[in-house]
């Protein structure tokens, strides 16, 4: 026996002995979820608060960095970066609407050149089985990135706690499953 496959087997068992806890992991994300969709706009003003305020961390951080390492040759530009770093942060504090309102509008662009791209890697590989479901990937995420575009400004206020709260939902409902499968193979 392999020892991946020992390792496999042995995370198996630990899942099977704990399937509980992910199991209570997995309810508590759903919970979680289900109360960001209660307050979307809320949530997208928490997570870029908070996102400035990672941002102003790893400024001081680099700062603090820049002072230990004066005698590196990018030293100056190093300090630029964390001075960015800090006002980037400052601005997203001072103004979380405006912030979440841009973060938006280039979600949107994005997924809208992920869909066209998709749509490009599937005509590429369009006699290979499957070719399809990367053709309904690439729409929907061009659909997605047009519906938030068409509501901009406004999709700035709660479209990013709307990602958050759906991946909570995702995330613990997989736990749950996987939980439940570990604990049935027991």
């Amino acid at each position: 026996m392999t020892n991946v496959k020992r390792a496999e087997e042995a995370g198996a068992e630990v899942l099977a002995r704990n399937w509980g806890w992910l199991l209570a992991l997995g309810v508590l994300f759903v919970v979680l979820g289900f109360i960001g969709l209660g307050m979307v706009v809320g949530l997208t003003l928490v997570s870029v608060f908070f996102i400035g305020v990672l941002l102003i961390i790893a400024g001081v951080s680099q700062i603090i960095d820049t002072f230990k390492s004066k005698q590196w040759r990018a030293a100056v530009w190093h300090a630029l970066i964390a001075v960015l770093y800090i006002i980037g942060g400052s601005l997203v504090i001072y103004d979380p609407i405006l912030a979440s309102t841009l973060i938006t509008a280039l979600i949107a662009w994005l997924l809208i050149f992920i869909g066209i791209i998709r749509l490009l890697m599937a005509n590429v590989i369009r006699d290979d089985q499957g070719w399809g479901w990367l053709v309904f990937a690439g729409i929907m995420a061009i659909v997605l990135g047009v519906l938030i575009l068409l509501q901009w400004p406004y999709s700035g206020m709660w479209v990013l706690g709307l990602f958050i709260a759906i991946e909570m939902l995702a995330n613990g409902w997989a736990y749950i499953f996987i939980a439940i499968a570990a604990h049935n193979k027991k």
